[in-house]
C-alpha cells in the first residue's frame, strides 16, 4: 500500500501542469507527495464549487491533515477549500496568488480582449508571462494558453470575471511570488501581508506565516527556479514540524 502523502499539489489546468513538474520533483526528494487535477471538456461550466466537492471526497479519504499547495487558480481553490474545510488542512502555500486570489492570466486576457484581437492577446500574454522566447517556443507557448483558457477552470469569462477580496487564512499560510511577475504583480502580492500572522500563535504554538519573493522567473517562476522554490517551501513545512514537536513535549 502506498503511504498517505504530506502534501498535495492542486492542478486545475491540464495544459499547465508541465510547468509544476519541476518544482514536484524537488519536493518529492524530501516528502511525500500527491497530485490532485481537475479537469473538464471546452462545454462544461466552470464551478469552482464542484472542483471544491471533488477536492473535499479525496481529502475524506486521507487519514490526516495534508499541506495544500498551488500555483494561481490551483491556489484559489486551495484557499477557497481551506476556508471552507481547515481541519483537513495543515497549511496553505500559494503560489502566483494575489491578495485578489482570483487574479490570474486569463482575467487580463478578458480585460483586453473586446480592444484586440484574441491572437494579439495570447502573443503578449506569453511575453507577460514568459519573457522573450524564440519564434517556435512562442508558438507553442501560444497553443499551451489557448488549451488552457478553453478547458482550465479559471472563473472568467468574457461576460464576467470574479474577485475574491482576501481574508485570514485560519491555519499556517505561506504566501511566493516573483518580484517580475506582470500577472500577479509584487503591489497585489503584498496585499496580502495585514492578513499574515505576526509571530508565532502562543495558543495553538504554530510558527509564524511566511511571505518570500523570487528575484526573477515571471509568473511561473516555480519552473525557472524549482530548486529555490522547493527549499523555501520545504523550510516553511519544517518550521510547521518543529512546532508540533514542540507542542508535543510540552503536552506530555
Amino acid at each position: 500500500m502506498s503511504p498517505e502523502p504530506d502534501a498535495i499539489w492542486l492542478n486545475t489546468s491540464p495544459s499547465l501542469l508541465c510547468f509544476a513538474q519541476p518544482l514536484l520533483c524537488e519536493l518529492s526528494r524530501d516528502v511525500t507527495i500527491a497530485r490532485w487535477e481537475y479537469s473538464q471538456t471546452q462545454d462544461e461550466a466552470s464551478s469552482l464549487d464542484v472542483a471544491i466537492l471533488l477536492l473535499d471526497n479525496y481529502l475524506q479519504s486521507i487519514n490526516q491533515p495534508v499541506h495544500l499547495i498551488g500555483h494561481s487558480t490551483g491556489g484559489l481553490l486551495g484557499l477557497l477549500y481551506t476556508r471552507r474545510y481547515p481541519k483537513k488542512v495543515k497549511s496553505l502555500t500559494l503560489l502566483a496568488v494575489g491578495a485578489d486570489a482570483a487574479l490570474d492570466w486569463q482575467a487580463h486576457y478578458y480585460a483586453h480582449l473586446p480592444y484586440l484581437s484574441r491572437q494579439k492577446i495570447l502573443n503578449a500574454m506569453v511575453y507577460n508571462l514568459f519573457g522573450y522566447q524564440n519564434e517556435k517556443t512562442v508558438k507553442r507557448l501560444e497553443r499551451i494558453l489557448e488549451q488552457d483558457k478553453n478547458c482550465s477552470l479559471s472563473p472568467h469569462s468574457l461576460v464576467k470575471r470574479l474577485s475574491v477580496p482576501p481574508a485570514p487564512v485560519p491555519v499556517p499560510f505561506m504566501v511566493c511570488g516573483s518580484t517580475d511577475d506582470m500577472i500577479v504583480e509584487p503591489e497585489a502580492l503584498q496585499g496580502w501581508r495585514p492578513f499574515l500572522m505576526e509571530g508565532v500563535d502562543a495558543e495553538r504554538l504554530l510558527a509564524r506565516d511566511r511571505y518570500w519573493e523570487c528575484h526573477k522567473g515571471r509568473h511561473f517562476f516555480h519552473f525557472f527556479h524549482p530548486n529555490l522554490v522547493a527549499e523555501q517551501i520545504l523550510d516553511f513545512w519544517q518550521s510547521l514540524h518543529h512546532s508540533d514537536l514542540v507542542f508535543s513535549s510540552l503536552v506530555n
